[in-house]
């Protein structure tokens, strides 16, 4: 499974998450702790707000350890709101198109998870997708079919809403087409003001995240593994938690899966 990390706070250079740490998501991309895989070598991605709505994006198919570009480019840009992720492939092939994060207008969204039996009704999850925004489907995966049908759901009006009614849809078809495990859901998202997680699973094994305040720097830190051992301790967030930071306040609520709005 891929590993991520998201930051919330004071602008800082992107390479204070991705790269410098002794555990960075670039060290995690080559060996992770507590993924699925130990290797996460199937291309990499960063999404960052700055002076514009919508964020600037940087993805590749190259293991984010051996990508030179990646590291220029963190050492150099700030933002005070970023999203990045190193890949595992669970099937869909290696491309940028299948990088993460997604970008949609001012929106930016990454996971690490699956749908049990996905390859099996791909057809029907990408139904589920409205009209509208079906152009922007430029890759194969489930993440990204799953941020569309979220955006279909109302991601604008009400972000907690829109989730737990596109897991519902996404979990009820894997019950009924796919196979178990049939959810396993963690994920981070951006509207540019704030910054939200959810992390979530039908079974009892929600892939991990983790918590923190970053007080070198005043911001919030959510990733899917600790990026250093220290001092400040790295909270577990619960599973079925939805997680809001706006503002340098944290808000954590119950993530119930459901049918309606």
């Amino acid at each position: 499974m891929c590993r991520w990390a998201a930051y919330a706070g004071p602008e800082i250079f992107l390479e204070e998450i991705i790269s410098r740490p002794e555990h960075s998501l670039v060290s995690q991309s080559l060996h992770s702790d507590e993924g699925k895989t130990d290797t996460n070598g199937d291309g990499f991605g960063m999404a960052w707000y700055g002076e514009r709505p919508e964020p600037g994006l940087f993805r590749d198919t190259y293991p984010a350890w051996a990508d030179p570009n990646l590291q220029s480019l963190a050492a150099h840009v700030k933002s005070g709101l970023f999203l990045a992720h190193v890949r595992a492939s669970t099937g869909s092939a290696t491309s940028r198109n299948n990088c993460h994060p997604f970008v949609h207008g001012r929106w930016s969204f990454m996971h690490n998870g699956m749908i049990g039996g996905y390859n099996g009704f791909r057809k029907q999850v990408d139904q589920m997708i409205p009209d509208a925004l079906y152009p922007h489907r430029k890759g194969a995966t489930d993440s990204e079919a799953a941020f569309l049908i979220a955006l279909g759901n109302g991601l604008e009006a009400n972000p907690k809403r829109a989730l737990e009614q596109t897991v519902f849809q996404l979990e009820t078809l894997a019950r009924e087409r796919g196979e178990s495990p049939y959810m396993r859901f963690t994920a981070a998202f951006s509207d540019g003001r704030r910054l939200f997680g959810v992390r979530y699973a039908s079974d009892k094994f929600a892939p991990t995240l983790y918590l923190r305040k970053m007080c070198k720097f005043g911001g919030h830190t959510l990733v899917s593994e600790p990026l250093e051992v220290s001092d400040a301790p790295w909270e577990v967030v619960p599973p079925a938690t939805f997680v809001e930071i706006t503002d340098g306040q944290v808000v954590l609520s119950d993530f119930v899966p459901n049918r309606c709005c």
